[in-house]
């Protein structure tokens, strides 16, 4: 009867034996769905101004903050130097249905401030803000809108040129077409300079959803020898951001530009159309640096200024962190603003900052204030 019963209990649990992996398997499938999505719950991106603690406080060289009111002040100045500065942004408009149908118009707004968007016109209000900025602390600078000969861009402002390229502008193709309007711009300016219309005028090429917050003339006074200047970053993979080329505006400076330029565009072409829409031309960009036999890139690493010839072309690498500082978004180590922030670039999840930011500055007239914003608000996400 003990070995009767002894054969029941192993019976009855024998089931176990094959179920209880399975078991396990689900909960530990269940745990890990339940951590993925932790995250995505934190994902949200809001549409309203979010202000958090102010990094950086208490750290030499960087912005302090109490409130919204800057304790030292950033070194904004007017320039005084001799030749003029041209900015150079590629902008076109896409004629979504959402904008022509009434009935799906009210979801697709946006509200910022006392004003409300649709997708069009807040793309619109970010160029326009793009350009106050610039207005504001280079005042003597024009600006210049490369843009698709079939759109319907209009911008009736002083010192602000439409300048019409032929080209694909689909949103695929953007970032490629970004480039070739750059070279089919400089090919111009070359051709004006070779029938004696040309005059010293420096340019830079930059994503308009960019802020700047000091006047970048010195650029051109301070290193007399370089041709095109590119922002970098201690980033493996990406350490060059395209949102800002900086090209000296003499006919040489004007010629080597446009050659680093058409060998960016033929890397681009041949290795990384898969990434066409978005970062080929970051990807392109540092392989054409980092493939050039004397470059090391461990000069990435440290954020002071250097100077290195690349396919001809004698090239000023700005670090980042000054002259194009984006706030951090999440977690991780952040060190706040340095106090000698240029250009504030609002990529990505960035945009209702950018719009928040002026019209705060236009209610105070402080800049640095308007910084402070920027750095308590820079790492949340917002919906555009």
């Amino acid at each position: 009867m003990r070995a009767c019963g002894g054969w029941r209990r192993f019976l009855f649990f024998l089931p176990l034996v094959f179920f209880l992996p399975y078991l396990l398997s689900v909960l530990e499938l269940h745990e890990k769905s339940v951590v993925e999505d932790l995250p995505r719950k934190n994902r949200q991106k809001f549409d309203h101004l979010i202000l958090g603690p102010a990094a950086g406080q208490g750290l030499p060289n960087r912005l302090q903050c109490q409130g919204l009111k800057a304790l030292n002040k950033t070194s904004f100045q007017a320039s005084s130097i001799g030749n003029s500065i041209s900015f150079v942004s590629v902008f076109t408009i896409y004629n979504t249905s959402l904008d022509v149908h009434v009935d799906s118009r009210a979801s697709n707004m946006v509200t910022v401030g006392n004003a409300s968007y649709s997708k069009t016109e807040r793309s619109m209000a970010i160029l326009n803000v793009f350009i106050n900025f610039i207005q504001v602390t280079m005042p003597k600078s024009d600006v210049f809108i490369l843009t698709d000969p079939a759109s319907d861009l209009s911008m009736p402002r002083k010192g602000v040129t439409i300048y019409p390229i032929h080209g694909e502008y689909s949103r695929d193709k953007l970032m490629l077409q970004r480039i070739r309007s750059y070279i089919t711009f400089l090919e111009r300016r070359l051709w004006e300079h070779s029938q004696g219309q040309g005059h010293i005028n420096h340019y830079v090429f930059t994503d308009s959803d960019i802020a700047v917050v000091d006047d970048l003339g010195h650029i051109f006074h301070d290193y007399q020898n370089f041709h095109l200047a590119l922002t970098f970053r201690n980033n493996k993979d990406q350490p060059l951001n395209s949102g800002f080329i900086a090209v000296r505006g003499t006919p040489d400076g004007i010629l080597r530009a446009k050659i680093f330029l058409e060998e960016v565009l033929r890397v681009y072409s041949s290795k990384y159309m898969n990434a066409s829409r978005m970062l080929g031309d970051q990807l392109a960009l540092a392989w054409v640096v980092k493939s050039h036999p004397s470059f090391d890139a461990r000069r990435f690493t440290k954020a002071q200024p250097f100077v290195e010839d690349i396919t001809g072309a004698s090239v000023l690498f700005l670090p980042c962190t000054t002259y194009n500082w984006t706030p951090p978004e999440g977690a991780g180590q952040f060190h706040g603003m340095p106090l000698d922030v240029k250009v504030v670039h609002f990529k990505g999840s960035r945009k209702r900052l950018m719009l928040e930011s002026w019209n705060f500055f236009s209610s105070s007239s402080d800049i640095s204030d308007m910084l402070c914003l920027i750095l308590m608000s820079g790492r949340t996400k917002y919906d555009f």
